[in-house]
């Protein structure tokens, strides 16, 4: 199974029995409290509001709308807004988590706290979802907006992520290309050494649920017309399903070229945490909150989204030599991305 379009995925979340639990931090705008409304009316989800109780209720009625007083948490703070709605997910008190109006630093320092947050050891990393009006499914760049120059093994889990989260929408085997700019293997070029060092993994078992193609150019990835211009022969040939950015400026550029100048369609959110957790910017318009309000619940419905835990404790291994000979530190690492937000 395959997803076309936006709309294919929302009917297909539509189709499950119950509603998926929503905590929202830091509701206190109209886009985030419209788009969470129409995901309730569509039967999706049941929304758990945390924020200023005062401009909450002036953005409901303002809207001729309605809840329950005992799903609105009133807390003007948003760090402590931020907290409070990741502790409804810890008590099972919601499902989900969606960011409202905050800033994101200030949501995933909640989300982080290792005693407190909902990390479980692993990566966590963004996941994003693009409708195309030039290609021909839906298409999910990784990672523009957690981990800012993944190593080897961070790759590694970005992609069981993604794969999980995909696998539990209800994808059967997805395709990821992971990306460099040329298709062939260079030592000089590290992103090509780890783009085939992956590939590898997935022959030998090591990734799987998936196709895996790397090194491998953006134009061969998405066009097939162009790779077999160039020769390049793959599964995954203008037909990916996934794109793994070499890091979070080139995953970050490519998900705002999308949306700006290509005229995508996008929603997002983090997986490898105990839940999926929806991430929008603050100016998001309303339908780039609604669709990852509306897709969220399919993962949770398929079971949890796997978090993997690519390294051992310790330090075996701890620093790899790259075909050059330079040495880079490859323990895992997870970076608050303050500034670049799709």
């Amino acid at each position: 199974m395959v997803f076309h379009n936006f709309d294919e995925l929302i009917a297909h979340v539509k189709g499950q029995p119950s509603r998926a639990r929503m905590a929202v931090a830091a509701a206190g705008d109209a886009h985030t409290i419209e788009a969470v409304l129409r995901a309730r009316a569509e039967g999706i989800v049941t929304p758990i509001l945390v924020g200023d109780k005062a401009v909450i209720d002036q953005v409901l009625a303002e809207l001729g709308e309605h809840i329950p007083a005992e799903d609105i948490h009133d807390e003007p703070d948003l760090a402590e807004a931020a907290r409070k709605a990741v502790a409804l997910v810890r008590a099972g008190e919601a499902d989900f988590l969606m960011k409202g109006k905050l800033d994101t630093s200030v949501l995933l320092k909640a989300v982080v706290n290792k005693e407190t947050g909902l990390g479980k050891g692993g990566v966590m990393s963004h996941f994003t979802a693009f409708e195309i009006p030039t290609y021909h499914k839906l298409l999910m760049p990784v990672d523009g907006g957690m981990v800012t120059y993944p190593t080897l093994e961070q790759k590694k889990a970005i992609i069981e992520n993604t794969v999980g989260a995909l696998r539990a929408m209800g994808y059967d085997c997805p395709k990821v290309g992971v990306l460099a700019c040329v298709e062939k293997l260079n030592p000089k070029m590290p992103e090509t050494v780890e783009g085939d060092a992956l590939k590898q993994m997935n022959q030998r078992g090591e990734l799987t649920g998936c196709v895996v193609e790397g090194p491998i150019s953006y134009d061969c990835a998405v066009s097939r017309e162009i790779a077999a211009f160039k020769g390049f022969e793959s599964p995954c040939a203008g037909d990916c399903d996934v794109l793994v950015a070499p890091n979070i400026h080139a995953g970050n550029i490519m998900g705002k070229m999308l949306t700006v100048t290509c005229k995508a369609k996008m929603a997002g959110f983090i997986v490898g945490a105990r839940c999926p957790i929806v991430m929008t910017s603050r100016g998001s318009p309303r339908g780039g909150k609604e669709r990852p309000a509306g897709t969220s619940p399919r993962l949770l419905r398929r079971g949890e989204v796997p978090v993997h835990r690519h390294l051992r404790r310790g330090r075996p291994e701890s620093v790899r030599r790259n075909p050059n000979g330079a040495t880079f530190d490859s323990q895992p690492r997870l970076y608050v991305h303050q500034a670049g937000r799709l």
